[in-house]
């Protein structure tokens, strides 16, 4: 059995979707999953500070550079 096989045996595929609908906007909640997780995602790399950004931070403040 090929590996296809396999992964058609582990998830019944034999149903209608699941959709969401808004007025003229049909996804599946499988993508409104996915859009949520980037917009998350978006917003997390907005909203927290880079890696390293308070030494930065402190080393101008010293007048140092790095």
């Amino acid at each position: 059995m090929s590996f296809v096989g396999v992964l058609g045996a582990v998830f019944n595929l034999n149903h209608p979707a699941h959709t969401v609908d808004w007025s003229f906007v049909h996804l599946s909640v499988a993508n409104v999953v996915v859009i949520a997780v980037m917009l998350i995602v978006f917003v997390l790399a907005v909203v927290l500070p880079f890696p390293g950004a308070a030494s930065r931070q402190a080393a101008r403040g010293r007048g140092g550079s790095s």
